[in-house]
């Protein structure tokens, strides 16, 4: 069981498995803090969570993952199991647009230096970016702050949480390239100060050959429909296989939906990749 898996209040994601294969350190993880400014160490600490076992890799003669898609490929296409190759490689940047604040009524819309006026074209030329690199290519924009805050001012400055993600770790990094000058252009363009903080990287992660042999063999024997795919989202099992050789399984959940009261997989789904995880389980542990 690990900490911290999705990074949604305390970034980056995967703490817990991160630190564990040597990824963070200990000190830099419990210094994380949400946005009210409560520190990842304090708050396992309060309610009991943070342990005195340390938290270090032991050797593994493999590792196996089973989890919903989280995503709707699987059931779009009618498949019951989802042999996972690897994750996509994922970079998270806050981008932050610095103008001049005016009050709203009184200031022409001609002379303003407005954040949202850079940050528009900026979303758009993103949108496209990841079109072009599609269909593995993602961009989120999950969160915005705004300052000073005020609905009748425009703002001085926003700062917008900005996530790339792309299986093949080239392509990745030419999205990284081109965000940078979009960004840099849009600012220059709307007379606007602009900066990039890279929040965090996650490379692209390619699973043992091994493991994945040994769950494309089981659902083979099992009978079981499947797909070749890549995780979307990311896993512990990121940070596991820079430790042991490591593979995913996935099954269909209703509409991709997850972190949500609506999640819902049914249980011959679940039951399936279950068999699946076994007889992988089994089929290492009878190589070595």
């Amino acid at each position: 069981m690990w900490t911290n898996e999705e990074g949604a209040r305390f970034s980056p994601a995967m703490i817990g498995s991160g630190v564990w294969s040597g990824e963070f350190e200990l000190d830099y993880a419990y210094s994380r803090e949400d946005k009210d400014g409560r520190k990842f160490g304090d708050e396992l600490a309060r309610i009991g969570y943070r342990g005195e076992t340390p938290a270090r890799a032991r050797p593994l003669t493999a590792a196996f993952e089973v989890h919903i898609e989280q995503g709707p490929i699987l059931e779009q296409e009618q498949k019951q199991i989802g042999v996972l190759n690897g994750v996509q490689g994922m970079h998270w940047y806050d981008l932050t647009l610095t103008g001049q604040p005016c009050h709203a009524g009184p200031s022409p819309m001609t002379g303003r230096r407005d954040p949202f006026m850079g940050l528009h074209r900026i979303l758009e030329q993103l949108y496209r970016l990841a079109e072009s690199h599609g269909p593995w290519a993602r961009v989120t924009f999950g969160d915005i702050r705004v300052e000073p805050g005020s609905r009748n001012t425009v703002p001085e400055s926003l700062t917008l949480a900005v996530d790339l993600r792309h299986p093949e770790q080239p392509v990745l990094d030419a999205m990284d390239r081109s965000f940078r000058e979009i960004a840099a252009a849009a600012a220059d363009e709307a007379r606007l100060e602009h900066s990039i903080r890279d929040e965090w990287r996650s490379p692209a992660v390619a699973f043992a050959p091994q493991c994945v042999a040994a769950v494309r063999e089981s659902v083979a024997e099992l009978g079981y429909s499947n797909m070749e795919m890549f995780s979307g989202a990311g896993h512990d099992s990121v940070y596991i296989s820079r430790v042991a050789p490591t593979s995913m399984i996935f099954v269909p959940c209703e509409k991709g939906l997850s972190h949500n009261e609506a999640e819902n997989a049914e249980p011959a789904d679940l039951e399936a990749g279950a068999n699946v995880l076994l007889h992988a389980m089994l089929k290492m542990a009878a190589s070595t």
